[in-house]
């Protein structure tokens, strides 16, 4: 007689399992001896009443994604992980605790999966590898049942939070302040940089005070720096293309890493299906997806806001311990040592990728050198028919993300990051201290960094779709917050000037330091600077020079004036085109009356950071009232994320 192939078994399993919602114990016997088919870290389940299409196909699923069996089960939505870690201690005969408080766990141990307990019993929190070695001690009869405690790596992890809060938080807040101190905003201005200012402020009151000359030679010295700043704007536009690099061979499923989504939010309950909606549509497997939901302690509604949704088993919450400063890089640093994946990415409470990001991000770094560190996605305005300025705001972006940042890339220049949609290696981003907690715009500030430790970051062919505020104050408070930590990140990039030129090389250095200063230094004088040339054109000799020293002036003026329109227009233009916002192109006459308003926010963001250097001005999201993609009140009506599950712990 031929013994039955695994396959015939498998496929007879399936078609007896709609006769009965429990398998029988001749299915169980014959699955036993099948091991190729249902690997031991599984196969228990099946003298536990789980059906068994439900194992094989977790079972295929774990061979085709070449993962641990337990985390495919799991990771289908078949099983609970606290009910799959119970059902497994009672099959080894040791303990099960769903709330061991009492264990103080570290940050440490928590990576490793084991603590002790005060009784002296052994803490564990198994997956993976772990559970396939408690499986071989218990056949090689090594296993101490009566001192191992079995609970699940994600409540694991939340107890180590807990036990070690005070250390995270401390950690979070201070690794980068203590690894290098230059490299922190919270260091503040250094003596050179105070006694420059001072410098600085004087010659500007002399020059407006006492001397027409000096007051000339301050105009041109500024208009000087501006002019630099506008002709790289040019430059990176010039780089940048219609079309997209093509992108990298895609991997197999069984190739892809571990990717872990870090999205940290503060009162988002309005958005949290919607956002849960948008990070399950994902085209990721489940099995490598670690996604990180991180909340400040306080924010009950959010959270009770993600416990009722049925989350897939891939969602954890992490509560952030309380700490100093109350930003979001801080929350990032909480989540990163704790992040399973070999990628890491930032998410935002209005975001919505495209399904094939992280894959695309995967199959880029896959085939680039380990210099490569961080991809930077577009982002894109969704609700950009909110009004004028959520129109503006959309042309600014796609200025941004579709002209400028492509262009730094070519140009081989550092790039200051956007806010979310930077996809990391792992272990570039603990080399530079993750985030720095106290920069209240750490993503320009880390873009920078990794260039100092001598890391490329590249912009990436995929969009995520973000809300804007559609409104004055909210879009004045988020900008506010933006300018201070631009002006934050200037000073802690030119604290060491030498330093900065031999870790970016002159050139680099210099543009950095360009595009930095640009962005801070524009908004607060190069709408007032426009003014005046434009009084000075209709009332003023600007266009009637006298003499050489005039015509001189009058050229560099008036030519420096032209170029600042075109490096305003120009990438909007070509950002319009690029993004197919042919409507929003209306509203580009008004662009001047947004860099006004820049202009506003620049100067009111110098106030508060003097006042309030770290303060985070939250914005409110869930207002929008379209979408460029088929209407906001479509997609909240789809079906809620994760799948019921259908073993049970008995």
């Amino acid at each position: 007689m031929v013994p039955a192939s695994p396959s015939h078994v498998a496929a007879q399993a399936a078609q007896q399992e709609p006769r009965s919602s429990h398998a029988t114990a001749r299915d169980a016997s014959r699955l036993q001896a099948l091991g190729a088919v249902l690997p031991p870290e599984i196969a228990f389940l099946a003298s536990r009443g789980a059906p068994l299409g439900a194992l094989l196909s977790a079972a295929a699923e774990a061979r085709r994604l070449r993962v641990p069996p337990d985390a495919a089960l799991v990771a289908s939505g078949a099983i609970a992980d606290d009910a799959y870690v119970a059902a497994l201690a009672r099959h080894l005969g040791v303990g099960y605790t769903d709330a061991p408080e009492e264990a103080p766990v570290s940050p440490v141990a928590a990576r490793a999966g084991v603590a002790p307990l005060p009784d002296g019993r052994v803490l564990v929190a198994p997956e993976g590898p772990a559970v396939a070695r408690l499986f071989a001690f218990q056949r090689a009869g090594a296993l101490p049942r009566e001192r191992v405690v079995l609970t699940t790596p994600r409540r694991f992890a939340a107890w180590a939070r807990l036990s070690a809060g005070e250390a995270i938080a401390d950690e979070a807040s201070n690794e980068l302040r203590r690894a290098d101190p230059a490299l922190s905003a919270a260091t503040g201005l250094s003596r050179a940089q105070v006694v420059t200012l001072a410098g600085l402020a004087f010659l500007v009151l002399a020059a407006f005070g006492f001397s027409a000359d000096a007051s000339f030679a301050l105009g041109q010295a500024l208009g000087a720096v501006m002019l630099a700043g506008v002709l790289l704007r040019l430059f990176a536009s010039a780089a940048s293309c219609d079309a997209p690099p093509p992108p990298s061979p895609p991997l197999a499923d069984a190739d892809l890493p571990v990717y872990t989504l870090i999205v940290p939010l503060y009162r988002e309950a309005e958005v949290a299906a919607k956002l849960a909606r948008a990070l399950d549509g994902l085209d990721y497997p489940r099995a490598r997806l670690d996604v990180k939901i991180v909340l400040e302690a306080d924010d009950r509604e959010t959270r009770a806001a993600f416990e009722r949704l049925a989350l897939p088993a891939c969602f954890e919450i992490v509560v952030a311990p309380p700490g100093a400063p109350r930003t979001k890089p801080r929350a990032l640093n909480v989540a990163l040592p704790f992040a399973r994946g070999a990628l890491v990415t930032v998410y935002d409470a209005e975001d919505e990728p495209e399904p094939g990001q992280l894959r695309l991000a995967a199959a880029r770094f896959a085939g680039a050198p380990a210099s490569l560190a961080c991809l930077q996605a577009r982002l894109a305005i969704d609700n950009s028919a909110d009004g004028w300025l959520a129109s503006l705001f959309a042309i600014e972006y796609a200025a941004l993300f579709d002209v400028m940042n492509p262009g730094l890339t070519a140009l081989n220049l550092p790039m200051p990051l956007g806010g979310t949609s930077n996809h990391f290696r792992v272990g570039a981003l603990r080399e530079v201290h993750g985030w720095d907690a106290w920069n209240v715009t750490e993503d320009a500030d880390l873009g920078l960094r990794l260039a100092r430790f001598g890391y490329r970051v590249e912009a990436l062919a995929s969009t995520t779709h973000e809300e804007a505020p559609a409104e004055l104050d909210a879009w004045l408070a988020q900008r506010r917050r933006w300018q201070k930590g631009w002006t934050q990140t200037l000073v802690t990039m030119s604290r060491d000037p030498a330093r900065l030129a031999r870790e970016l090389g002159p050139g680099r250095a210099a543009c950095a330091l360009l595009l930095l200063g640009a962005g801070v230094v524009g908004p607060l004088v190069g709408p007032p600077m426009a003014l005046l040339v434009i009084h000075d054109a209709l009332t003023g000799d600007l266009l009637t020079p006298a003499t050489w020293g005039e015509v001189a002036a009058s050229t560099f003026w008036c030519s420096s004036f032209v170029m600042c329109l075109g490096s305003i227009f120009w990438p909007a233009w070509l950002g319009i085109r690029r993004r197919g916002l042919a409507r929003e192109a209306a509203w580009l006459p008004l662009l001047p009356l947004y860099y006004l308003l820049m202009s506003l926010a620049a100067w009111r963001a110098l106030i508060e950071l003097w006042r309030d250097p770290w303060k985070w001005a939250k914005t409110r999201h869930g207002l929008a009232k379209t979408s460029r993609r088929g209407g906001a009140s479509a997609r909240k009506q789809r079906a809620p994320v994760g799948n019921p599950n259908f073993i049970s712990a008995s």
